[in-house]
């Protein structure tokens, strides 16, 4: 018995130190190959219906997926993100010279001063509001500036990034389903349980990208041409940041409409900065009410502040793959916790027995 329980020991401490060697090898990695994973998920519908139609060649249905993905997602998405680095480029080589303006031209900063609602109210704070504001114009410009150089630097490592992501979706597509079930089968949970996770996984996953990254899309869209019909500069850019904003909840484009009002109002455009900020508050904020049902289902769909905070510890985290990765952890949390209080139901009654029992006699008429 003694002999028995060294091998068991030995064998445990065995597989923690190679599982722990095997992730700090992959750590590089392992975002890749998580979303590889969850797309290989989403698309995996596509990979289905193409089997039948190639003869049941799998091999050449996972080839043709990955390549509609290559062809309706990544060379998109790296074409619009080039105008958008050269739009960025242009706004933050603009901000310093407006600064520098602003600091050196008393009369441009009273033809702006004057143009802003209620500036008679805000004459005393006049001083500390435009040194303020120029503070924070130039810290914004140089902030753009060395986002975007870290941008471009970081360009290849992104290009290898997505050829692996596409490689592992080639090989998930074939073989993905029997990896899972290799996995589940050796996690010590019922198989009910085993089927709530996986299915917890995939329909948030689903309701993440459906629900939020789509509604995050449209509404941006909505808001960019919004910005575009009222002549802000560089709506391509603002539309960009736009999308990425109306991915988290409660804040959204707000963030750039609102000083985008702002700018025209103080621009001799009222009429325009009113209309603006009707459709954007009445119009693109109905967006996510409208279509989020549709889209996500409201079986699937988590508290608003479980999202945000999920979403925004995400970003901090994992980056940018953090909008997707976030909901996720947060819906295998909820998940693995409903589990734990069903399996120990049992115990907690019996706790929660234990000290009624236990009270003085006293008491319980009180």
């Amino acid at each position: 018995m003694r002999e028995q329980r060294i091998r068991k020991g030995f064998l445990l401490v065995l597989v923690a130190a190679t599982s722990v060697a095997f992730l700090v090898i992959l750590r590089s990695f392992l975002l890749t190959i998580l979303m590889a994973a969850v797309f290989t998920g989403l698309v995996y519908p596509v990979f289905a219906w193409l089997v039948p139609r190639v003869r049941g060649n799998r091999h050449i249905a996972s080839a043709i997926t990955v390549l509609l993905v290559s062809l309706l997602v990544v060379l998109p998405l790296i074409a619009v993100l080039g105008l958008v680095v050269n739009q960025g480029l242009r706004i933050a080589e603009g901000v310093r010279p407006i600064v520098t303006r602003m600091l050196n031209e008393p009369e441009f900063v009273d033809e702006l001063w004057h143009r802003l609602p209620g500036a008679h109210w805000l004459e005393p704070y006049r001083t500390q509001i435009v040194t303020r504001v120029g503070d924070a114009v130039n810290a914004a410009g140089a902030s753009l500036l060395g986002w975007i150089s870290t941008t471009t630097r970081s360009t290849l490592g992104a290009v290898v990034d997505v050829v692996l992501l596409l490689y592992s979706m080639f090989f998930l597509l074939l073989d993905g389903p029997a990896m899972l079930t290799a996995i589940l089968h050796h996690v010590p949970l019922p198989e009910a349980d085993k089927q709530r996770m996986k299915e917890r996984f995939v329909s948030i996953t689903r309701a993440t990208v459906k629900g939020t990254v789509v509604i995050g899309v449209i509404q941006g869209a909505l808001a960019g041409l919004a910005l575009r019909v009222a002549g802000v500069p560089d709506a391509l850019f603002w539309t960009v940041v736009m999308m990425v904003l109306s991915i988290l909840p409660m804040i959204g484009g707000a963030l750039v409409w609102v000083p985008a009002c702002v700018f025209l109002a103080l621009t001799g455009h009222v009429t325009k900065a009113v209309l603006l900020a009707a459709f954007c508050s009445l119009i693109v904020g109905s967006v996510d009410n409208v279509l989020r049902p549709r889209l996500v289902g409201r079986d699937t769909k988590m508290h608003d502040l479980l999202i945000l905070f999920s979403t925004l510890g995400g970003l901090v985290v994992f980056g940018p793959v953090g909008v997707v990765i976030g909901p996720i952890v947060a819906g295998l949390f909820v998940t693995s916790w409903a589990i734990f209080a069903a399996a120990y139901r049992d115990v907690l009654d019996d706790n929660k027995a234990v000290v009624l029992d236990s009270a003085p006699p006293d008491s319980i008429g009180d």
